[in-house]
């Protein structure tokens, strides 16, 4: 299928590594040339240079620290410079940590909405204006289904996803007269470089060796395992894309119809 995207242009956050660099290299596979943005340079540097030597296309590093409304501005003058416009921004910096009301501690909670929601906020807010300018474009948020799907040991994860996705029905319905349209995508558990690390933090809080621990997500999800992030990337590819104009204002989930109170099930006894 021909998505209609060759020649197009995207900045996606937190694209050196998981499922920010999926989908850049998905996007670029389908013409698109595409700036990234991480805060550590050096694993930045290397992906662009991994999904420019697989796909011919300009990917263009730009470190920037997202809590910072100094650094999102400049990620996204920078894509536009770099690029020449931006059709498309994929949201997808930020994540937050696990555990249960006690375990968190304030830092916890700020943290989880510094990157995770006010990112979102500050890139939106300082592509709008050129999105505009430009007769339109695609946001597509990358939150997760623990706002939709709670889960005890995923308050704060659960908290800054239900932010995100209220931003961007809010976001969908002031400037879709702009033609710039809003799409959240709730992915659940994903196999990326993180996922060892949330699996021995969950066993840590909940008692349970690791081999328990990292089965609780699969068990949870119909179709017995997680996610890839290809599997993802594949679906915002599709969202960004022309033929998905009319798609505006929804949350769409990836979790292989996850069951959140299986896990919970499992973890009380």
């Amino acid at each position: 299928m021909d998505l209609k995207l060759d020649g197009m242009t995207a900045a996606i956050t937190g694209g050196s590594a998981g499922i920010g660099k999926a989908i850049a290299l998905s996007l670029a596979k389908e013409g698109v040339d595409v700036a990234i943005c991480a805060r550590r340079q050096e694993p930045l540097e290397a992906a662009a240079a991994e999904i420019a030597l697989q796909t011919k296309r300009k990917i263009v590093p730009i470190v920037a620290d997202l809590t910072k409304t100094e650094d999102a501005n400049a990620f996204i003058a920078g894509s536009i410079e770099a690029l020449g416009k931006l059709d498309i921004l994929i949201n997808n910096a930020g994540s937050a940590a696990g555990g249960t009301l006690e375990s968190l501690t304030d830092e916890d909670w700020e943290a989880a909405l510094a990157l995770k929601f006010f990112g979102y906020v500050r890139c939106t807010r300082a592509v709008v204006p050129h999105m505009r300018a430009e007769g339109g474009g695609r946001v597509v948020n990358l939150i997760g289904n623990d706002g939709v799907k709670p889960s005890y040991w995923e308050v704060a994860p659960g908290a800054a996803n239900a932010a995100g996705q209220n931003l961007t029905m809010s976001l969908a319905g002031q400037y879709g007269g702009d033609n710039i349209t809003f799409v959240a995508v709730n992915p659940g558990p994903v196999r990326t470089e993180r996922w060892d690390g949330l699996v021995k933090a969950m066993a840590r809080d909940m008692k349970l060796p690791f081999e328990e621990a990292n089965q609780l997500a699969p068990r949870s999800i119909p179709l017995g395992r997680i996610a890839e992030c290809e599997e993802v990337a594949s679906l915002v590819t599709y969202l960004a894309s022309p033929l998905a104009t009319f798609i505006n204002g929804t949350m769409i989930e990836i979790d292989g119809g996850q069951q959140k109170p299986l896990m919970d099930a499992y973890r009380d006894g």
